[in-house]
């Protein structure tokens, strides 16, 4: 009760802010220069180029597999039809196999793990048995696939694994039940998004899935997040420094002001003249920085959001404007990886703040 008080009265001051500010425009302004930092671009929706795929991801990884927590082995000792058994490997890496004491196999490979078994059981036989041994299932290497799909959650990765394999295994995309027609999709794939090891990488799932490019069917790896968002969810998204970093459906209108306003305010020090909108694909942004230090003195004009928009309010001025596009983007997938991740391991819907590293 409090926290909707509190909201309908921070809306409210946000919207008296409002009347003092002038019109309002759902066009992006231009990327202009702010105080004390210069962006240097003039376009009204600055062009920025995207990384590209790199194209060892498009290959399957020739390393081998090696063993971790979770992992099941058939093993068995040739020769000898009594010994064949199946072990679990261990939150501390070992197995536990015939007479042999708990054996470390964390990190082995197969033929590792079975020259080592072969040794130790020498220790306990006259003549050096022959051990096979055989990977049974995988549970210490997964990927998260979480989103609109018919099947989201975490999956084994015990096989050279794609994007599209790894979409087709988690049910495809989620749609809405057929009322009179065929059903339709309910992912955004302009905001879907993999992270590998904290970084986004560039893969265009429009691209992918509507048109069939393989260009962007990477390959996967042991511990990549997968997110593809509800395409009907109508969130605006205010991150960077804010006291409240969040996600926030929009019901009618919301402006820049009322954004800032919901995520708590801006904290001290945050550069208010170079705030960054992002509208549409992840993959293919626009970019445009609104002067809100202005707005809110009544000396330039509120920018009126829409669903998908990401509000960035830097910690400090940006000489250009990718650096404002690697951070609003890097500070998005992150907050809403660790997130969706915090959902899916406890199924408590409670909003983490993501901090970003603004160095240079």
């Amino acid at each position: 009760m409090i926290a909707a008080a509190r909201r309908t009265l921070i809306g409210a001051g946000a919207t008296a802010l409002l009347l003092l500010t002038g019109c309002e425009s759902t066009q992006l302004p231009a990327a202009r220069a702010g105080d004390p930092g210069p962006v240097t671009v003039s376009a009204e929706v600055a062009p920025v180029d995207q990384p590209q795929i790199d194209a060892s991801m498009l290959k399957p990884s020739d390393g081998p597999f090696h063993l971790g927590p979770g992992d099941k082995l058939d093993i068995e000792v040739m020769g000898d039809g009594g010994s064949r058994t199946t072990v679990t490997v261990g939150p501390d890496g070992r197995i536990y196999y015939n007479i042999l004491p708990g054996l470390d196999v964390w990190g082995l490979t197969l033929p590792q793990a079975r020259a080592r078994l072969e040794d130790e059981m020498r220790k306990y036989v006259r003549e050096k048995p022959v051990i096979a041994v055989s990977l049974r299932e995988v549970a210490s290497q997964q990927v998260w696939v979480l989103g609109r799909l018919n099947s989201p959650g975490v999956y084994p990765l015990g096989r050279p694994t794609t994007l599209l394999d790894a979409v087709a295994e988690a049910g495809g995309l989620g749609a809405t039940a057929p009322v009179g027609g065929a059903p339709s999709e309910t992912a955004d794939l302009s905001k879907s998004f993999i992270i590998r090891n904290g970084h986004i990488i560039p893969v265009d799932f429009e691209r992918l899935l509507r048109e069939g490019d393989m260009s962007q069917n990477v390959y996967l790896q042991p511990g990549d997040f997968i997110f593809l968002p509800s395409l009907r969810s109508a969130q605006i998204h205010i991150l960077g420094a804010v006291l409240q970093p969040r996600s926030e459906r929009m019901r009618g209108s919301m402006t820049v002001v009322q954004a800032i306003a919901l995520a708590g305010g801006s904290v001290q020090g945050a550069c208010l003249p170079n705030v960054a909108i992002l509208r549409g694909s992840l993959s293919n942004p626009q970019i445009a920085i609104v002067d809100v230090k202005s707005v809110l003195k009544g000396k330039a004009p509120d920018v009126r959001l829409l669903p998908g928009d990401i509000v960035y309010v830097p910690y400090r001025p940006e000489q250009f404007l990718v650096r404002y596009l690697s951070l609003a983007v890097d500070t998005f997938v992150r907050t809403i990886g660790v997130n969706e991740g915090a959902y899916a391991v406890s199924g408590k819907n409670q909003p983490i703040a993501v901090g970003v590293n603004i160095t240079p």
